[in-house]
């Protein structure tokens, strides 16, 4: 190998070394129960997206390298390199992931009353709130029904409804999965956090439980980095 490959393979695994520390850091020890207001916690989730945009970045790269290499490379460079994008992949959340965590069902709670009652719904500002908790609690991937939560995912109201990755959120009840190095502790965090609190207030709950085997959907949108810096600008612009 000539010593501007060596270099070349230093600085790539160097980066890659760097961006997985950083995502390893974020869930790391818990946060105290968030009493912040919509704007910090919007602050640290546009933070959390530049953090992903970066890991994103340091993917096409690597891929770009690895097509370099595929001309004039020999082949166990190859592999090393493929086997890093694919580590890439997975924290990106490009890929569909197993582990332990835990589920929550989130159901509707009716008061006995002879009055007619609103089916009640999930906001923007309570789903955030919420996987800003799990986040600051150990989660480690999440995904919301069907829709694999990522550092870019939007979540927003889209003619009073919720969308979730361009797609709108199904009616309750529906299930939030979790992944964590720390399932039963997360759970613990759980049973007693704000959020819970919250959902109650809007009359629904959560059916927490402990999972061996929690499998969560792949990222199956298009990520197009140009797009992600122009929608954070726009952003901070109107801050």
């Amino acid at each position: 190998m000539s010593t501007k490959s060596k270099i070349i393979l230093a600085l790539i695994f160097s980066c890659i070394g760097f961006m997985i520390a950083i995502q390893f850091q974020s869930i790391q020890e818990p946060k105290e129960r968030d009493t912040r207001d919509m704007w910090e916690i919007r602050t640290q989730l546009q933070a959390e997206q530049e953090t992903q945009q970066e890991l994103y970045q340091q993917l096409d790269e690597l891929e770009t390298t690895l097509q370099e290499y595929k001309d004039n490379a020999e082949q166990d460079q190859i592999n090393t390199l493929m086997e890093s994008v694919e580590v890439l992949e997975m924290e990106a959340g490009l890929t569909d992931k197993t582990g332990r965590g835990i589920t929550i069902t989130i159901n509707p709670v009716f008061e006995e009353s002879n009055e007619e009652q609103v089916y009640p719904s999930v906001t923007p500002e309570l789903l955030n709130r919420l996987i800003n908790e799990l986040n600051n609690y150990g989660a480690t991937d999440i995904a919301i029904g069907n829709e694999r939560y990522i550092g870019v995912t939007p979540i927003r109201n889209v003619n009073g409804e919720t969308y979730v990755n361009n797609r709108a959120l199904p009616d309750i009840p529906f299930v939030i999965k979790v992944l964590s190095n720390e399932p039963e502790r997360l759970l613990d965090y759980m049973e007693v956090s704000q959020s819970k609190d919250d959902f109650s207030i809007e009359n629904m709950e959560f059916d927490i439980n402990v999972e061996d085997t929690v499998t969560l959907p792949s990222y199956d949108g298009n990520i197009d980095l140009e797009i992600v810096e122009l929608d954070e600008t726009n952003e901070a612009g109107e801050e």
